[in-house]
């Protein structure tokens, strides 16, 4: 079974880095941090359009309705399926310590925690990481490109763009056979990611694109380097 994993985590790590390498050029003549600023903004009308009227009022309902008891066990149920993702990002990164705190963290979760309904690990001192292939690509030294904001997706750049496929491919929803039940659980996903910003959202002033980029684009280089960011004061 270790053989199994170790060689399956060989082979995304080739597929990850042979998507790396085909995206340099694009990376090493990106020196603008917003080039495309007239097509981000029209996206961004369109998404924040599609929040204001759909989206929002779907999240703030859902939280009305749904008891915080509830609300935090699905929050934490999809909690503990991303920690897949951070388990093998953690391995393609080199960092074996964060590895075996989202393993502990899978097993405790899922067994002693009623498949993640409880988050039992972080109790524990088990602290979650939060890792992506955006991230490892940065790790490995591919630079961000541009910002681009993604139709429904939201804010991103071409590096963490090209992590949405291998990170695809480490959720649930694809192995899901029923369609129903596959866009009920995405949907559920949707909506709870939504309301758990809800209360962020009284943070952003002035120019409301604007805000959003800058706080992107700084958490995901904050993330990329683990905090290890240089203070411009």
């Amino acid at each position: 079974m270790r053989v199994l994993a170790v060689n399956w985590v060989e082979r995304l790590g080739r597929l990850v880095a042979c998507v790396s390498l085909a995206l340099l050029p694009v990376m090493a003549h990106a020196a603008e941090e917003d080039p495309w600023e007239g097509f981000n903004r029209a996206i961004f009308r369109f998404n924040d359009t599609l929040d204001t009227y759909a989206l929002k009022p779907l999240a703030q309902g859902y939280q009305a309705v749904t008891p915080q008891f509830l609300e935090d066990g699905v929050h934490n149920i999809f909690g503990n399926l991303g920690d897949v993702g951070n388990l093998a990002n953690d391995l393609l990164q080199g960092k074996l310590h964060a590895a075996g705190v989202d393993t502990s963290r899978l097993l405790f979760n899922t067994t002693i925690g009623v498949l993640g309904f409880f988050d039992v690990a972080t109790r524990m001192g088990l602290q979650r990481n939060d890792e992506d292939f955006g991230q490892t690509f940065g790790a490995w030294g591919l630079g961000s490109g541009p910002y681009v904001v993604l139709p429904l997706l939201g804010p991103s750049t071409v590096r963490d763009t090209a992590g949405k496929v291998p990170d695809s491919l480490l959720e649930p929803y694809p192995y899901i056979g029923d369609v129903s039940a596959r866009n009920v659980a995405r949907g559920v996903d949707v909506v709870d990611t939504r309301a758990s910003l809800l209360s962020a959202e009284r943070l952003i002033s002035g120019d409301k694109y604007i805000f959003i980029r800058n706080a992107y684009l700084q958490n995901r280089e904050f993330r990329v380097k683990d905090g290890q960011v240089e203070d411009d004061f």
